[in-house]
């Protein structure tokens, strides 16, 4: 009885020594008022740079909150930067930021060439390594500035060049079985606009269109904003069923679908040739045009043609260069039968008149001259290596990635939701996107997207996967992260 009480004892001083912040009449949810109440505590020197703060869960007793609360509000102190969250140690306050000098050159190597090495592990981003076409790109722009005429890129494109830039992307995209030509093909802001211009081209405010029950992240924002609704149609492991097409197409009377067949971003699902033809069929039957985003078709080592090549009539076939050379290179290529290509070159122009030429030059010479052919091979080459590492460190765990592929996903054990799991992750320095950011539906399963491939060094990649399988064995929680 004695040591109970002792125990107790020490417990209660414990909890009266750790930091106890005022959130009782802040706005705002207590999560929010947490948040609050440790950013004006560390801005007034009440917690230095370096002092750790108390364990979620004895925070919490000390304020009578929820531990899923204080953990919502630590989380979200660390993506704003107020402090850093050490595995194995504890949540720390971060030493304020120092305002960088501008850089005097460009060094091998150096920050502007890679991602930060700082900061939470992030898996958030579906992106390429960005490192691997500097060297390439400086003797590009040498070229370039010995040939002159580098005004020429820093006006209005003329339609001579950019005839020339159309033709380089239909070259391109002809390496994946479309039988495009420069005057099918426009030239865009990476394909997140190439999308955005399709259906600009394609719908009216009121209009509904089919997507994948899981789908590209944006399109929900992109057709919000145009007005037009977005209806859910079920995928299974190969992607879209195509009777759920079908029934989605009766009851809706929608005339464009969206979708990725290549590497389906979030499930990694690769839809087979027969099931594209059948898709290709109804598209006919249906009256649908179909939107392809094919952003990770230069991949996977076997892929089916894509469903352009069945369709070709009723498919807008969009591509880029930011997920195949470097995410910086924000050059897309929609390739749209003839009756739409200038409804979307006109959509492109309205939203940002045109790509910069210099861009799109060094984009043309790169597929001239078989730069973005290499440096694809490249980033199979890390991609497939970084998938080994996952295979190992998550063996044991049911989970689905290509070989190749930038992303995996992984469903999670039934202990866990996936804004648990994901809250948890970030707690340990580690980001991830839940299922519900992808729901085109309101349904979504509990499982979540981790990229491999943006992070640029191996070592944090390794440690990010190991917080990811530790996670996994622990116990999790169910309930909604709410204060």
């Amino acid at each position: 009885m004695l040591a109970l009480r002792l125990h107790r004892y020490n417990e209660n001083i414990a909890i009266m020594a750790i930091w106890k912040p005022r959130i009782d009449g802040r706005p705002g949810t207590r999560a929010a008022a947490l948040l609050k109440a440790l950013g004006d505590d560390i801005a007034a020197g009440v917690l230095a740079a370096g002092e750790r703060l108390p364990p979620q869960r004895d925070l919490a007793r000390a304020l009578g909150l929820s531990p899923n609360t204080v953990m919502r509000a630590y989380s979200e102190a660390v993506s704003r930067g107020l402090v850093t969250g050490e595995v194995g140690r504890g949540t720390y306050v971060r030493q304020p930021a120092k305002s960088p000098a501008l850089p005097t050159g460009l060094k091998t190597g150096s920050a502007l060439e890679r991602p930060s090495a700082g900061g939470p592990i992030d898996f958030s981003l579906n992106l390429p390594f960005a490192g691997e076409a500097a060297e390439v790109l400086r003797g590009t722009l040498g070229e370039m500035a010995k040939e002159g005429g580098l005004a020429s890129l820093l006006d209005h494109q003329d339609p001579q060049a950019r005839g020339r830039h159309e033709n380089a992307g239909a070259q391109w995209i002809r390496r994946f079985g479309p039988n495009a030509s420069g005057d099918t093909v426009v030239v865009s802001n990476g394909a997140q606009q190439g999308i955005f211009a399709a259906l600009l081209a394609l719908l009216r405010p009121g209009d509904t269109m089919l997507a994948e029950a899981l789908t590209y992240a944006p399109l929900k924002s992109i057709a919000r904003h145009l007005g037009v609704k977005v209806k859910a149609v079920a995928i299974d492991g190969e992607g879209l069923i195509p009777e759920a097409l079908e029934a989605a197409c009766a009851t809706t009377k929608a005339k464009v679908l969206y979708l990725t067949p290549t590497l389906h971003t979030p499930t990694t699902a690769i839809m087979g040739e027969e099931r594209r033809r059948k898709i290709a069929e109804l598209a006919e039957k249906l009256d649908l045009l179909i939107v392809e985003d094919d952003v990770f078709g230069f991949l996977p080592e076997h892929r089916p043609p894509p469903i352009s090549v069945h369709a070709g009539a009723r498919t807008i076939f969009v591509t880029s260069l930011s997920k195949s050379v470097a995410p910086g290179l924000r050059i897309g290529y929609v390739h749209a039968p003839e009756a739409y290509v200038q409804a979307i070159r006109s959509a492109v122009a309205l939203s940002s008149w045109m790509p910069p030429p210099l861009m799109a030059e060094l984009a043309s010479r790169w597929i001239e001259d078989g730069t973005v052919a290499r440096l694809g091979e490249r980033q199979r080459e890390h991609a497939a290596r970084r998938q080994a590492m996952a295979r190992e460190i998550l063996a044991g765990h049911e989970y689905q990635a290509d070989p190749h592929g930038m992303h995996l996903w992984l469903p999670l054990p039934e202990a866990w939701s996936d804004e648990a799991f994901a809250a948890a992750a970030k707690e340990e320095g580690v980001l991830v996107q839940t299922a519900r950011i992808f729901a085109a539906g309101s349904r979504t399963p509990d499982a979540v997207r981790l990229c491999v491939s943006h992070e640029a060094e191996d070592e944090r990649v390794a440690s990010g996967l190991r917080i990811v399988a530790k996670l996994l064995k622990r116990e999790g929680s169910n309930e909604e992260l709410v204060p």
